[in-house]
């Protein structure tokens, strides 16, 4: 996904406000939806597109926009809680100061005294202000290139792994062997993954020792049978 620009903020950007109501919504469960200040060519996106909102990490909101399968992380500036944006204030008119119109009094001239003349003390020249210097330009923020791995397997003790980058189509699904896949989930940590998996690899397990006992069994009949035909 190309960088987006980053937005000017103003008044119908993400409050503190705004961000605390959305993190109570999610907090008590409840849906908390915001709106997309800038569209998103590469997405098809349109400005004011509506987003479900995931999570939220100090002013960086991770949405869903609508339409697109897929969690982007945006800035504050980069949202509003309207689909529309407010109206901005009007400024307000500076007042028009009218200069009151005076007549100079006549000044009578004054006697003059001569007073001594002292020299006037020299005062350096203050030196030039050095330019402030320009602050660097922000760099947008790029959305984080999400990645799902999906892992199927079934009783027959059938594997395979299929690999999802993004909001693009998941690719083809390979065959991987029940060992590697119960090394993988091992290696995770996560109980709940490792639970399913071996639940799965006990069905098959089950399945295997079911249809050995079964062909065993055709085996001993066919022997018995073979037997048969010898001593007739």
């Amino acid at each position: 996904m190309p960088p987006r620009r980053r937005s000017t903020p103003g008044a119908e950007s993400l409050t503190p406000d705004d961000l605390t109501k959305l993190a109570t919504a999610l907090a008590d469960g409840r849906r908390a939806t915001v709106y997309l200040r800038e569209a998103v060519p590469s997405l098809g996106l349109d400005a004011g597109s509506s987003a479900k909102v995931v999570s939220i990490a100090g002013t960086t909101v991770t949405v869903r926009p609508r339409g697109v399968d897929d969690e982007l992380p945006y800035e504050a500036d980069e949202l509003r809680i309207t689909k529309t944006a407010p109206p901005r204030p009007e400024p307000a008119k500076k007042p028009v100061r009218r200069k009151a119109s005076t007549t100079p009094a006549p000044v009578s001239p004054a006697p003059v005294s001569p007073a001594p003349v002292s020299p006037a003390p020299v005062t350096p020249a203050p030196a030039a202000a050095e330019p402030a210097a320009k602050p660097r330009p922000r760099t947008p923020k790029k959305a984080t290139q999400s990645l799902t791995v999906t892992i199927h397997g079934n009783a027959d003790n059938e594997w395979s792994v299929a690999l999802t980058r993004g909001a693009k189509k998941p690719q083809r699904s390979r065959p991987v062997t029940p060992e590697s896949v119960d090394a993988a989930i091992r290696e995770l940590g996560d109980a709940t993954a490792r639970d399913a998996v071996t639940s799965v690899l006990n069905a098959a397990r089950e399945e295997a020792q079911r249809r050995v006992e079964e062909l065993s069994r055709e085996l001993a009949a066919a022997k018995e049978a073979l037997a048969a035909l010898e001593n007739a």
